[in-house]
């Protein structure tokens, strides 16, 4: 015995006296490393930019001793050019490294698979960040990080403004390594994501629609999601056994989509809506879904975002279809001051079938004004309610299984929490089939979600406090405007090639300014003018635009009194046809726009503004189409501008379009674009096409309008044209000798 235990110590004591720190200052060094490296050793890695390079770690630890390569200085090892961290190793851990400004092509930046053959398992990522790794164009996809392996972990980690097509961070299960995998994602902090225009802007994916008969058993726990409005999902869940649980979703225009696998549980998870449009909750779909025990809070989201939507199915859906509910639960959530859930949502010709086998018990719906509990698009009676309760004030006629009962709002942390009757008792339905039953007499809850408020704070406290990297600095001040003062057109080039300010404001003090060359707006850039000033631009060369606005940057006009009938160019301001990742933006604020002979904006293919404003200019004697955001025309769901504000304005003798928008294709996965066209006046527009097109816009506003003698003998004045349901409100217009107006069934006026 004396012997074994000597032996034991013996074998400790060289474990330890091998395990090594190995400072590494470049990538040669660190493959040395990585090739030489045994359990228990940290390789540490020195502070500074490591550009262009493709990370590659091979080496294997063990469960007690893993072999960790860390960050110098947390935050201060800079990863930076076209980069990549690739693991194919075992128990190895990356620690306090910064990924920023860079890109990846088409790779994942952090990848847990060193080739086809080769998966990392028991890895772990942690007190990371990766922040605008985007690849340069908007539609080059990639993923920023792709689990493959088994048991593999992503935590405390922080990433923000992921602009380019792809799944932020995507698990795989393309083969038996990869299945079943165990992974945890959890404490990390995911910032903005901006509208993608287009489909695949999800933050996490969990499988595929090929691999969706298999089970993943990722746990999803404890993060922090603010603002992500990259889609409509939030989280894609596209395989089985998979566990989204104590997060907060705070202000994200999308939700957790239970898309495609079968007994996925959501449970103790918050979202603040905080009256956010589009902010959403779970969507339902498949076989022995389970959403328990989470709060709602002012989610405004509606159709597939509402809080809470149930889906329709397919009959004898393939499983990368729509297969129908069955043996969901939906038990103890709290909706308050939220937008109706949506039951049997989907219903057409295709998405045929109701959910059947579905619990739906203990639920509360608060609300502080009269509003509808749920909307239902179907049959219900495959839905079987038990101890729901609402507010008193509910005027709608509700199913069995709902009672309007007093209930009194109690304040915890931020939001105000409902605490449910705990009278409730749950009965297992006998309309459930037996499988249904098994799994929930295994998991009853005798205690009505979120009665703890304590449990809430600490939630509340987890996603504020402890999700992300630790070293993080604060919040940076904002950059003050750098001013020029510009008499000619030399004056404006030179100032805004000149800019490094990145946030410039250009005024202009003279009155001809004559063009040589394309204006090119890379940074955040104002052009003003004296009031009153009147002022004439020219330009007689071959570009077929005067200003372009480059992707990241945005223009502003304020005030300007131009004449522009010294133009020769096809438009007046267009953006970035690179296909750049990041947005642009335009405002033009009451300024006259004359003798304009080409387009005003055109938004070019690939490109995408995050907003468009327009608000109380006027147009006179202008020609071509005034916005045009149509070339967008691939039918993939792309477009190139989130939200158009045109208001207040005032249109005289134009000839060609006001306004043309196209979002072609048939996904359901976005927002937009939203038009806001309201209060303003046309008279004497004719075109030979409508004058304002809208073709695949998600919601529009055309309202308070005023147009005179507009296409009164040509095409008509306005036309909606939708492949998939849209929201439109065409009202209190006055149209006086102008064409007709062409709606369609998506159209309330």
């Amino acid at each position: 015995m004396l012997r074994l235990l000597l032996i034991n110590c013996y074998l400790l004591f060289t474990l330890f006296a091998t395990a090594n720190t190995i400072p590494v200052k470049n990538a040669n060094d660190l493959s040395q490393a990585n090739k030489q490296a045994k359990p228990g050793d940290i390789i540490v890695l020195q502070n500074g930019d490591w550009n262009d390079i493709s990370f590659s770690l091979t080496c294997s630890g063990t469960a007690e001793n893993p072999i960790i390569f860390k960050a110098e200085t947390s935050g201060k090892l800079r990863i930076t050019g076209n980069s990549k961290l690739k693991l194919g190793g075992q128990y190895i851990i990356v620690d306090g490294w910064y990924f920023i400004n860079g890109y990846s092509g088409s790779s994942a930046i952090i990848d847990f698979r060193l080739n086809k053959s080769t998966v990392a398992n028991h890895c772990r990522i942690t007190n990371c960040k990766i922040e605008s790794f985007n690849n340069p164009k908007r539609l080059d996809e990639n993923y920023w990080v792709s689990f493959s392996g088994k048991h593999n972990r992503i935590d405390h980690c922080t990433f923000l403004n992921k602009l380019n097509l792809g799944v932020l961070m995507a698990v795989t299960l393309e083969d038996d390594e990869s299945r079943e995998n165990f992974h945890s994602i959890d404490h990390n902090y995911f910032g903005v994501r901006l509208p993608l225009a287009s489909n695949s802007g999800e933050i996490i994916r969990i499988g595929v629609s090929q691999h969706c008969q298999f089970n993943s058993n990722t746990q999803v726990t404890d993060n922090f999601f603010e603002h992500c409005d990259g889609e409509t999902e939030v989280v894609s869940v596209k395989s089985g056994s998979n566990v989204v649980r104590n997060n907060l979703f705070k202000e994200c225009q999308g939700g957790v989509v239970l898309r495609h696998g079968n007994d996925n549980t959501v449970e103790n998870n918050i979202f603040l809506g905080n009256g956010k449009e589009g902010t959403g909750g779970v969507r339902i779909i498949n076989k022995g879904q389970w959403v328990v025990n989470n709060l709602f809070y002012k989610c405004r989201g509606v159709d597939f975002r509402s809080p809470l939507s149930i889906m329709n199915g397919v009959p004898n859906s393939p499983a990368n279809r729509y297969v129908p509910v069955t043996d969901a639960v939906v038990s103890n959530n709290t909706f308050y001051d939220c937008a109706p859930i949506s039951l049997c949502e989907g219903s057409d010709t295709e998405r045929s079938v109701a959910p059947n086998h579905v619990l739906f018990e203990r639920n509360v719906f608060y609300n502080s004004k009269k509003n509808l509990v749920y909307k239902s698009f179907d049959d219900i009676g495959g839905i079987h309610f038990a101890g729901n309760l609402t507010t008193q004030n509910t005027t709608q006629n509700l199913a069995a299984g709902f009672a309007k009962v007093l209930l009194v709002p109690r304040k915890s942390g931020s939001a105000a929490i409902i605490l449910t009757p705990t009278s409730a008792v749950l009965k297992v339905s006998d309309s459930l089939s037996s499988a249904g039953q098994a799994r929930i007499s295994q998991a009853i809850r005798s205690v009505p979600g979120f009665t703890d408020e304590k449990k809430i704070a600490m939630i509340e406290a987890n996603a504020h406090k402890n999700c992300g990297a630790s070293w993080l600095s604060g919040i940076q001040p904002a950059m003050i405007p750098k001013k020029a003062n510009c008499k000619n057109a030399g004056d404006v080039l030179q100032a805004i090639e000149k800019n490094k300010a990145k946030n410039m404001v250009v005024h202009l003090s003279g009155s001809d300014y004559h063009f040589e060359t394309p204006v090119v707006i890379t940074a955040n850039t104002t052009i003003t003018s004296p009031v009153g000033k009147k002022i004439s631009f020219a330009a007689d060369f071959p570009a077929r635009f005067l200003f372009e606005i480059t992707g990241g940057a945005s223009l502003t006009l304020i005030g300007l009194d131009l004449d522009l009938s010294g133009l020769a160019q096809d438009v007046f301001i267009t953006t970035d046809p690179s296909g750049s990742s990041a947005h642009s933006s335009f405002v033009m604020n009451k300024c006259n726009i004359k003798n304009l002979k080409g387009g005003f904006f055109e938004a070019a293919k690939s490109s995408v503004c995050d907003s468009v404003v327009v608000h109380q200019n006027s147009f006179t004697n202008t020609k071509g189409i005034l916005f045009n955001f149509g070339n967008e025309n691939d039918k993939k769901g792309y477009y190139n501008v989130e939200q158009l504000t045109v208001t207040g304005n005032a249109v005289v003798n134009h000839k060609e379009q006001i306004l043309s928008m196209l979002r072609g294709g048939n996904d359901e996965s976005t927002m937009g674009p939203l038009l806001i066209f309201r209060n303003n006046s046309i008279s004497n527009a004719k075109s030979d096409q409508p004058l304002i097109y809208l073709y695949g816009v998600q919601k529009s506003f055309i309202e308070k309008n005023s147009f005179t003698n507009c296409n009164p003998d040509k095409g008509p004045l306005l036309e909606y044209m939708d492949a998939v349901r849209a929201a439109h409100v065409l009202r209190n217009n006055t149209i006086t000798t102008s064409g007709p107006v062409l709606t369609n069934k998506f159209v309330t006026q």
